[in-house]
């Protein structure tokens, strides 16, 4: 069993732009591959977990987050970093399109998403960490018995001014994903 660590995708690895349609604006954090390159030689799985509800408002598609995802891989991995799995949850509860207007147990915090990753790899929860910009995130941790982390990048500080300055439920607020990764590190 190995410890994991699932990532947010948009406002945590890349700046969020609302709801991403086209590849041309997608835009790194400039710490975003250094710190799934620490990720994987420590050891960890690495995956990413984003709610993609873009997909059932009809504001995207399915293949064009497959093929956003795999365009990340390429990036990472052309840096040597890599990501073991990247999952996404295409429901919204005012979907447009009727087969994703569903009460899914894949939308953050919802489960499912870890749950695929657990179908996929041999993961220690007790021993892995939720990295994200939103309550949802960190409530993702603790659900599954991991430990939740918030970023403060993309909403990430509005939700800590939400919440009163701490976030419930977080093991720690960092800074963006460098920071909290060297603290997952740390804490290992």
């Amino acid at each position: 069993m190995t410890p994991a660590v699932f990532i947010d995708r948009d406002g945590t690895m890349i700046q969020d732009v609302g709801y991403l349609s086209r590849a041309a604006d997608i835009t790194w954090y400039p710490w975003t591959i250094d710190a799934i390159r620490l990720l994987n030689r420590a050891g960890f799985v690495v995956c990413v977990t984003t709610n993609q509800g873009g997909i059932g408002l009809g504001h995207t598609t399915e293949a064009f987050v497959r093929e956003t995802h795999a365009g990340m891989a390429r990036v990472l991995g052309d840096a040597g970093a890599r990501v073991d799995g990247w999952y996404y949850c295409p429901h919204h509860p005012d979907a447009i399109v009727p087969a994703l207007k569903i009460d899914c147990a894949c939308r953050k915090p919802g489960r499912g998403m870890i749950d695929q990753a657990l179908a996929d790899h041999a993961i220690d929860l007790a021993k892995s960490f939720t990295i994200g910009d939103k309550a949802i995130d960190v409530a993702l941790g603790t659900g599954v018995g991991a430990r939740g982390i918030l970023v403060r990048t993309g909403y990430g500080e509005a939700q800590l001014e939400k919440f009163g300055g701490a976030m419930p439920g977080a093991a720690y607020v960092a800074d963006d994903l460098m920071s909290a990764v060297s603290w997952i590190l740390r804490s290992s």
